[in-house]
């Protein structure tokens, strides 16, 4: 995805000049059969006895230096671990019977015991010595499993850069036994982990994934004695993920505001790392991290948490605040991003976060929407307009049909035309045709915020273009919005195209239709009362649903206009306004 357009007069690094400026989605169409088949040879080469080959020589025997995890634990997921059980996302599991190879597990439960997340749940609920037992035997049953046995369940490039930050991290938890065997094979293991990952890296898919295992090398490198893994190598490799996986602006190019979340731990992680190792952390990375930082917050909401977009949803709160804090950055929301796509527009207590770019491509994202000219509100910590969102990475908490469905442009709060999708989504989940560019234009005058985009993703079909403007009041008290449908490239047959606009509603706003049949009453249980009017279609509310951040499912409403597209255009104007 590439951002074009003017430098920001004002000077501000994040501006949106007068004018329009163009954000066209790259040629991207996904990983091509060539690449998909040497990755499965690669792979297939960890189970032979050239991967120990690879992998030979002189192993440390003890780390330089312990970074400290900058980012707080789940205290309640580890007091449940030293009750006996992991709990993840509200599935839980057995300690004592728990087993890493178990296909049965959840993926995202699998990848947070495979990765020795629960080493950070579980410093947050006990003493070193408490916890140490615990930490050790999940140890010792994994090295019995994976340490020579490689497999894509354990030995997947993103899990060996987090485990090994989070091994590093915590090592007086699982190295405290004087068993020197023991530690002597953790340490080996270690190692040849990072000798794995330097061999993988840059083949691992771009954005997160090949950032987090770049991160993992470059941790051996600082602490580890002897390592043979190479800092400057390491840096090098690590710029060269960071160039093609984010944006300028700091956002992920998977646009995904869940990945951008583990970023930021990520980032602070291994700031950590390089203070332990006693070597200034390269300016380069402390831009991305503070860059990072500052994308995050720009699609945050008045609760705090994340808005939902890019199959994910708001995440865990607590997770956002410790992770912004395990920064240490002080930086402020992203408001007028770049390839990051997302606008902010915010007044007193009212935010919308307004996604204005195509959607990502699929080589970064296996789970990306047809979410264009989206748009979420809140008043304070009370969400209400928002999407239906969906499960982030706990991609087995809901049915694989209502996934597909979350993805679709009608489960987000926007224009949907012919009943498609702005952008196709096959049936194997990759993105097709459709938005290839936005064109947007942002305005701040007299304290009203006014942003109008538009994008392609009907021309093709259609040989319409969806034009959304939104514009929000100084006190934050009205959000003014306009839908147009105008005619470019070959002119349209006579036959009429319906249209919908849905905005889905949070589950805690209740709705009821006024008498004319043009407006609504929305209100918010314990808070206040918004009015909803519309000219141009036909309002009705309607069942929809909203995921949360332990990714279940919730009853809900929308409001949706509808009506059909005449010949000349249509325009659908509405207003939502606080009584």
């Amino acid at each position: 995805m590439i951002g074009r357009g003017d430098s920001d007069p004002s000077g501000r690094e994040d501006g949106i000049s007068e004018g329009k400026r163009l954000i066209r989605a790259g040629h991207d169409r996904g990983v091509s059969l060539a690449e998909r088949l040497s990755w499965r040879f690669h792979r297939l080469s960890w189970r032979t006895p050239f991967q120990s080959f690879r992998l030979r020589g002189r192993y440390p025997l003890k780390l330089l230096a312990v970074p400290k995890d900058p980012v707080a634990g789940d205290k309640a997921a580890g007091e449940a671990i030293l009750q006996g059980h992991f709990a993840h996302r509200g599935g839980t599991i057995a300690v004592d019977t728990a087993e890493f190879s178990d296909p049965r597990l959840p993926g995202d439960f699998s990848d947070y015991l495979q990765s020795f997340e629960w080493l950070r749940d579980l410093a947050a609920a006990a003493t070193r010595e408490r916890a140490a037992k615990v930490a050790e035997k999940g140890l010792q049953k994994w090295l019995a499993t994976y340490a020579h046995s490689p497999s894509e369940r354990a030995w997947r490039a993103d899990l060996w850069g987090r485990r090994i930050l989070f091994w590093a991290a915590y090592a007086p938890y699982i190295l405290s036994s004087r068993d020197a065997e023991y530690r002597a094979v953790v340490l080996k293991t270690l190692v040849r982990g990072a000798q794995h990952l330097d061999r993988i890296a840059d083949k691992a898919p771009p954005g997160l994934v090949r950032i987090t295992a770049w991160a993992g090398i470059i941790t051996v490198a600082l602490v580890v004695q002897g390592s043979s893994a190479g800092l400057s190598k390491g840096e090098a490799g690590l710029l060269r993920a960071l160039t093609s996986g984010l944006h300028d602006d700091g956002g992920l190019v998977s646009r995904s505001p869940a990945e951008q979340l583990a970023l930021v731990e990520l980032l602070s992680q291994l700031r950590a790392v390089y203070y332990a190792g006693d070597h200034d952390m390269p300016e380069l990375l402390a831009d991305a991290l503070e860059a990072a930082v500052s994308a995050l917050l720009g699609v945050t909401l008045g609760d705090e948490a994340l808005s939902s977009w890019q199959s994910g949803n708001r995440m865990s709160r607590r997770r956002v605040a410790a992770a912004v804090e395990g920064s240490g950055v002080r930086a402020r929301p992203l408001g007028q991003s770049r390839g990051w796509g997302y606008q902010r527009l915010e007044a007193k207590q009212t935010i919308v976060i307004f996604d204005a770019a195509p959607p990502p491509p699929g080589r970064s994202f296996s789970g990306a929407c047809a979410s264009t000219l989206a748009f979420e509100l809140c008043e304070g910590p009370n969400r209400l307009v928002v999407n239906c969102g969906g499960v982030g990475p706990a991609t087995g908490a809901l049915p694989a049909e209502l996934l597909a469905a979350l993805r679709t442009t009608a489960a987000h709060s926007t224009l949907t035309l012919g009943d498609r999708n702005s952008t196709a989504i096959h049936e194997d989940g990759t993105l097709g045709k459709g938005v290839t560019q936005v064109e947007i234009s942002r305005d701040e005058s007299n304290g009203v915020i006014a942003v109008e985009a538009s994008h392609d993703g009907y021309v093709r079909r259609f040989g319409l273009v969806h034009q959304r403007t939104l514009i929000l009041s100084p006190d934050g008290k009205e959000l003014s919005g306009e839908d147009n449908l105008r005619q470019e490239g070959r002119k349209r047959r006579g036959e009429e195209i319906p249209f919908a606009v849905r905005f889905h509603l949070a589950p805690a706003v209740e709705a009821a239709t006024t008498a004319d049949g043009q407006g609504a009453l929305l209100r918010i249980r314990g808070a206040t009362v918004w009015q909803f009017r519309c000219r141009g279609g036909r309002l009705a509310i309607e069942d929809s649903i909203w995921i949360d951040g332990d990714a279940k499912a919730h009853a809900s409403l929308q409001l949706v206009i509808s009506g059909d597209m005449r010949p000349e255009g249509t325009s659908i104007a509405w207003t939502l306004k606080r009584a």
